[in-house]
């Protein structure tokens, strides 16, 4: 017989009377944590991986990182990937992906896989999109097809996918939208959810992350807290940043949700993929992030470094014979200069797209795992000294780090 006190009414008039003993197929195991900030580092067991946090995922919409194979993923270290909903479900569609036994056989990843739920088109294809409590109503960029996305068929495309965390459909505003919209789409958001719940058809191999949403307003977020915390999920996704908001508004969120959130449970902060954010993040007390960035700024020929970013479009590059990164043990550093890299992406051969998107994916991977040795060696605060030391050599740093870090106990040096 459920508690009484998960007979949530919310402001819509929608009552919680689900199951809040839901067993999932996720383990969460905490190793260490910092003294001094909320960071901690885990071992996160999956049903096809276990997986280290604090970790960043890479980005592959379409079932593929873009030039990359999975033996070379493997090779990096990558331990969950991130696939796209929408796009899957567009093509090659749920009947292929079932019939080929799931995406993690179709593309031959044997790790883990994180699928989000095609909530993030309303804001990316707003154009297209129209938002009502049965879903969002979409006119496909492929054919012109208009096509109702639903939270259970978010679900029985992420069923067909078969990724070890599926993310329920929410409903995403974006991040700049102020009044009654806002509130809206975080009740909505949970009714969603408690649709997404029931419709999953693969409890004992598929887990469902909520999204937190509410905007800049930590009321709402509280709010929203509340509510999903009575569905007993196996994790908690922070959705509705990285929109375009202010640094400092980010981070408010951040700490406010990861301080209102279950300590026993993983924390993903949705679409971060800066170095500055990711470490940043991490003393907020976030475990996971994903973005495009590291691979789609590959394509444009940026490289990425402990101290900022290389433009090797750049012709100062031309006769440069050195590797991108000294310290870099990638394939790309160990093997071709930042010279035949210029060459490669000035000629626009879509190999150089490949070298660089090698050695960025490596240095996230590599990044992420001194954040997490530094935790277990309760060092985490040198390393985010040594960090910002390395990318602001002049002590300049932005301001909206210098602040958020000093909630947390960390104070920059010079």
């Amino acid at each position: 017989m459920m508690d009484e006190k998960c007979q949530i009414i919310d402001r819509s008039g929608f009552i919680y009377n689900g199951d809040t003993n839901l067993e999932w197929p996720l383990s969460f195991n905490i190793l260490a944590k910092c003294s001094t900030t909320k960071a901690r580092t885990s071992i996160l067991k999956l049903p096809h991986y276990e997986v280290e946090t604090p970790i960043f995922m890479p980005v592959g919409t379409q079932g593929t990182m873009k030039g990359l194979t999975t033996d070379q993923l493997e090779n990096l270290n990558c331990q969950i990937i991130l696939a796209n909903t929408y796009h899957l479900g567009m093509r090659p569609g749920p009947e292929t992906l079932q019939k080929a036994g799931g995406l993690q056989k179709f593309m031959n990843w044997k790790r883990a896989l994180l699928t989000d739920s095609g909530g993030f088109q309303m804001v990316s294809l707003v154009k297209l999109s129209e938002v009502t409590e049965e879903g969002v109503k979409f006119c496909s960029p492929y054919d012109n097809e208009e096509i109702l996305l639903t939270p259970e068929k978010s679900i029985e495309i992420q069923n067909s996918i078969g990724a070890d965390i599926m993310m329920q459909l929410d409903d995403v505003v974006h991040v700049s939208t102020r009044g009654p919209r806002v509130e809206e789409a975080m009740y909505r958001s949970i009714r969603w959810l408690d649709r997404c719940l029931k419709a999953n058809k693969n409890m004992d191999s598929q887990n469902i992350f909520p999204v937190l949403q509410g905007g800049l307003d930590l009321d709402l977020r509280k709010k929203c807290i509340e509510g999903m915390l009575m569905r007993n999920t196996p994790g908690y996704a922070i959705g509705g940043l990285s929109g375009g908001e202010e640094k400092h508004e980010f981070c408010k969120v951040v700490s406010f949700c990861t301080d209102h959130l279950p300590a026993s449970k993983p924390r993903y902060v949705m679409g971060v993929g800066y170095a500055i954010d990711l470490v940043v993040s991490c003393a907020l007390g976030a475990d996971m992030f994903d973005c495009v960035f590291p691979t789609r700024t590959a394509r444009f020929g940026t490289a990425l470094v402990p101290w900022g970013q290389l433009q090797l479009k750049s012709g100062q590059y031309a006769t440069d014979f050195d590797p991108i990164d000294k310290e870099c043990h990638c394939s790309t550093c160990q093997n071709y200069t930042r010279a035949y890299l210029h060459s490669l992406v000035a000629a626009k051969e879509t190999v150089g797209c490949h070298f660089i998107t090698i050695h960025n994916i490596a240095y996230q991977m590599a990044l992420m795992r001194a954040i997490r040795e530094s935790i277990k060696q309760d060092k985490f605060p040198d390393f985010i000294q040594r960090f910002f030391r390395t990318m602001y050599p002049l002590g300049n740093y932005p301001q909206w780090c210098t602040d958020a870090l000093e909630t947390v106990g960390v104070f920059l040096k010079s």
